[in-house]
This record gives structure tokens, C-alpha cells and sequence, in this order.
């Protein structure tokens, strides 16, 4: 099977095609951003699991671009220690890790300067939060790309094996490309290309701190899918640039927060015909985007993950919430039981985060309980 052929990016031996998409795992203090010992726990397991690649996430360059609590932290040196601890267990257990890094713009918890309300490329409403946001300086934005560059700095010495940007969700990079949330005059504003600007400021400064042999990759939305927001040719010309500048892998992702039943984590995914649910629009990266692409939303079969890489709409298969009920499920399918993920799709996984207990399958906790 396709899926489970080793490969590389860059310098990057990977066993199989699975890829641990990130999320907000909830598992690090909320003070100081600084990982639980609950998180390594909950990574190693995924590497024992069989997982070919795990990205953990989503981590905040700077202390204005925190977006949730319990939310880990990638600003600051002191961190790098317990982050060191991860990567050295995970690598112990056989795995290859990541760590995605973020700046979440209008979406975030705090302001900039001490209480300002949240910043963002303008000052527009947000539309989850209606919290009205003001515009960034030029400045500002500069500060925030060396942000981007200082965080996978502290990554790669943490002994991680790549890092992905967050280009996706409506968090900042994805507020630049967006042209309802993005309405500068500036050079950061008007055409793709502009709006595209930092993004592509902020992979510069990472492949700077990082050097051209260690794998970059980004997460970008494909499509918003709300008014006004990224289109599919948009995203494509960005991530066709990026892949011109160096850049090593795309994760297709699509739809914000604030986009009801078309946001990144869709539910009541119970048949095939409902998994990969941004199939149509990987299969347009693949035509126009000179990188390997790694499709996530909704991948829920071995059947299917096949038929896509068949198909030639993905390289790589990134699965999540699957992960968080069987973390052993690569291995149970390289064992020969194919049956789907008994992942129910019902989002209940953010629960615990949100009561500061971490991510977890309500599902199986419900199960527990009744048991005991």
C-alpha cells in the first residue's frame, strides 16, 4: 500500500505517508506557555502508534499572538528546554516531529503594548469575537515576521525534525491573504501578491534561521469559504511562490472559525463520501503547486486515503481528532485491520481543552466513566 512507503522531505526520513495534523492541545501552562508533562505523554504515545510524522501545535511566537489558553509557547529560550525533553522522547519512540508556529492576529487572547485591543493587517471587526481590531504598523508586522524566524530558531535547537507555519484558519498570515479581513493601501495590501507579502516575509525569516537543508512547510487555507474571504486561485499562486523560494511541504486545510458547518473540523463524518472533504481543492495544489502536498479534513478510511494518493490529489494524509480517540491506529492498520477510525467526528475532543484538562476523546471518557 502507498500509504505506508517511506519517504523524505528534505532531510527527513518519514517511515509511511501518516502525518498527526496539529492542533490546540491545551497541554502546556497557561502563564508561561511552557508544555505539560502530559504533552510529551501524549506525543510519544502517537510515535509508538505508528504515525509517520507528528505535527504538534499550535505554538505562539509572541507573547500578543497567544490565541487560547493552556496554548503552548515558542517565544522565548527558557522554553526550549521541556520542548527538548519531547522531541528526544518522541525520536526515542521512533517518530519524527514538527512543531507548527503561529500568531493569531485579530484572534488573539490579549492585545499588543500592554491591553490594546488585538492587531490585525486592518482594523476590522472580528467577526467570531466582534471584538474591533486595529491595524498593524508596518513596524509591527516586520517585528512579527523576526518573530517567525526567532521561533523556528528555538525549534530546530529543540532537536525537532521540521517546522510548519500557520497559514490557515483565519489566524494572521491568514488574515494578510484574506480580502475582507486584509484592506491596506500599503505594499501589504490589494493584489494576491501583496497580500501575500507576509506570508512570504515570514518564510523567509524562517528558512534564514533555520538553513536550506531542514524542512519547511506551511498549513494554508485553500479556501475560507465565507464572503469575501481566501479564494482557491489566490492560495494556489501563494504556495506556488513559496514552493519557488524553497519551500518543502503544503498541508491543504480550509475554512475559519467562524464559518459554521464549512469550518476546519467538520462533523458527523460517518461515510466515505463525506472523508476528505478538501479533496478538489488538493487535487488543484497538486496541479499547481511544485511541492508535496498533504491533504487533511475528514480522512477516515484506509480506502480512501489510498484512492487519493491513486488519484494524485495528495502526497501525504493528515488526520487529527482519529488520532485522539486511537493513537495506536496506524499501527492497528499496518496490522491488517483495515476497518475505518472509530472517530465519530462529533468535535467533543475540544471540551477538555477548553475545562483545561487537555484534548481528549469525550467519547471514550464517557465510555470510562460508565464503566467505572
Amino acid at each position: 500500500m502507498r500509504s505506508f512507503e517511506g519517504t523524505r522531505i528534505k532531510d527527513m526520513a518519514l517511515k509511511n505517508r501518516f502525518i498527526r495534523s496539529a492542533t490546540w492541545e491545551g497541554l502546556a501552562d497557561d502563564r508561561t506557555g511552557r508544555i505539560l508533562p502530559r504533552l510529551i505523554d501524549l506525543l510519544t504515545e502517537l510515535a509508538a502508534g505508528g504515525v509517520g510524522l507528528i505535527v504538534a501545535g499550535y505554538a505562539y511566537v509572541s507573547e500578543d499572538g497567544k490565541a487560547n489558553p493552556y496554548q503552548t509557547g515558542i517565544y522565548d529560550d527558557d522554553l526550549i528546554p521541556d520542548l527538548s525533553r519531547l522531541t528526544a522522547s518522541v525520536h526515542q519512540a521512533g517518530g519524527r516531529i514538527a512543531l507548527q508556529i503561529v500568531h493569531a492576529g485579530i484572534m488573539a487572547t490579549g492585545g499588543f503594548d500592554g491591553g490594546e485591543a488585538p492587531a490585525g493587517p486592518s482594523p476590522v471587526e472580528n467577526p467570531r469575537s466582534k471584538v474591533m481590531a486595529r491595524e498593524m504598523t508596518a513596524a509591527e508586522i516586520t517585528r512579527v515576521v523576526d518573530d517567525f524566524g526567532a521561533a523556528a530558531g528555538r525549534i530546530k535547537k529543540a532537536g525537532f525534525d521540521a517546522v510548519q507555519l500557520h497559514v490557515a484558519h483565519g489566524y494572521l498570515l491568514s488574515q494578510f491573504m484574506s480580502p475582507f479581513l486584509n484592506r491596506r493601501g500599503d505594499r501589504y495590501g490589494g493584489s494576491r501578491e501583496n497580500r501575500g507579502r507576509a506570508v512570504f516575509e515570514a518564510y523567509e525569516a524562517v528558512r534564514g534561521a533555520v538553513g536550506p537543508n531542514y524542512p519547511v512547510m506551511i498549513k494554508i487555507n485553500a479556501e475560507d469559504f465565507v464572503e469575501g474571504g481566501v479564494a482557491l486561485e489566490d492560495s494556489v499562486f501563494i504556495a506556488a511562490r513559496l514552493a519557488e523560494m524553497g519551500l518543502d511541504a503544503v498541508e491543504v486545510s480550509g475554512g475559519v472559525l467562524w464559518a459554521g458547518r464549512m469550518g476546519p473540523s467538520r462533523t458527523k463524518i460517518n461515510e466515505p463520501d463525506q472523508e476528505a472533504y478538501f479533496r478538489a481543492q488538493g487535487e488543484a495544489f497538486k496541479a499547481g503547486v511544485k511541492a508535496p502536498v498533504i491533504l487533511v479534513g475528514g480522512l477516515r478510511s484506509l480506502d480512501v486515503n489510498e484512492d487519493l494518493l491513486a488519484r494524485g490529489q495528495a502526497d501525504y494524509l493528515a488526520l487529527c481528532r482519529p488520532f485522539i480517540r486511537e493513537p495506536d491506529l496506524i499501527n492497528r492498520w499496518a496490522g491488517g485491520d483495515a476497518s475505518p477510525a472509530a472517530c465519530i467526528s462529533c468535535n467533543g475532543c475540544f471540551k477538555g481543552v477548553m475545562d483545561g484538562r487537555g484534548i481528549s476523546c469525550a467519547v471514550t471518557e464517557k465510555a470510562r466513566t460508565s464503566d467505572g
